[in-house]
């Protein structure tokens, strides 16, 4: 088995800081009168480097379109809002420090994305992140756990990628890891921003009731006086699947409407349900 460099968290005194930066591999980079330097103390932060091989993943499992808007949170150098203004994305940066703010924007105007790039200095705990469909970051578990209920109010659908950590018990959709021991950072988390589903639904051939922990959704299918589990509940975002008396049903989930089919033998029918008050 292959040993991975992992280095530790660091402490600034008695606190633990959180990694935010996504910075370049050499230890000083040079603009103008300012000058970062890697793990220079920061708001509860700390500046690292993260590799650009994993800042290209975390891109790619976004699966980007032109009508993507990404926002990182702890944008350090804005390294990955560059990578995907290079791509033809439009992304923001959201950074406490405000020389680091100016920095990334020299960094973006000579790789010639300025106009598809903007970085603000702010913090991201209260920072409106509703126009995102895509947030990138790289903090430790306990920071991801405080933003969580911000990130799961955000549209369904919306890619949620990390650096390294996880998310604790709100289960990842995907995982990369580069195979690369000399890259200590080397892993990336995907999670998708799940439909609220749990609730009573009325249905043309019974009532859903059903109970929702992030995107794994359980419950029971009501036809008269019978009652019917529901297995293999999964939201992929706004796209629902389960099973249910051998029935396969897929479908959209729009506000307080399904529509979709069911599927039963292989003959495909239409169905939908309405979520009731």
């Amino acid at each position: 088995m292959k040993t991975r460099k992992f280095l530790m968290p660091v402490f600034l005194g008695t606190m633990l800081l959180f990694l935010p930066g996504l910075v370049f591999c050499q230890s000083r980079v040079e603009t103008g009168n300012y000058q970062p330097e890697l793990g220079q103390a920061g708001k509860d932060v700390i500046w690292y480097p993260t590799p650009m091989s994993l800042v290209d993943t975390m891109i790619s499992m976004a699966k980007l379109t032109p009508d993507d808007f990404l926002i990182d949170l702890g944008s350090g150098d804005g390294r990955i809002v560059i990578a995907a203004a290079r791509r033809g994305i439009r992304a923001e940066g959201v950074e406490f420090n405000p020389k680091m703010v100016e920095f990334s924007k020299e960094n973006a105007a000579r790789e010639g994305v300025a106009g598809k790039t903007n970085f603000v200095k702010a913090d991201f705990y209260e920072y409106d992140l509703s126009k995102a469909t895509v947030i990138t970051m790289f903090l430790l578990p306990e920071i991801n756990r405080k933003l969580r209920p911000k990130l799961l109010a955000l549209k369904p659908g919306t890619r949620i990628i990390t650096n390294t950590f996880s998310m604790q018990d709100w289960p990842y959709d995907d995982m990369k890891v580069i195979d690369d021991e000399s890259i200590s950072w080397n892993t990336a988390y995907l999670w998708i921003v799940p439909a609220k589903v749990e609730g009573t639904w009325k249905s043309d051939i019974g009532e859903l009731i059903l109970t929702q922990k992030f995107q794994t959704v359980s419950g029971t299918m009501k036809k008269g006086w019978r009652y019917y589990d529901i297995s293999n509940g999964k939201l992929l975002g706004n796209m629902f699947s389960f099973t249910c008396n051998k029935v396969n049903y897929k479908c959209r989930v729009e506000d307080n409407l399904m529509t979709g089919t069911a599927e039963n033998n292989g003959e495909l029918t239409p169905w939908k349900a309405v979520k009731l008050e």
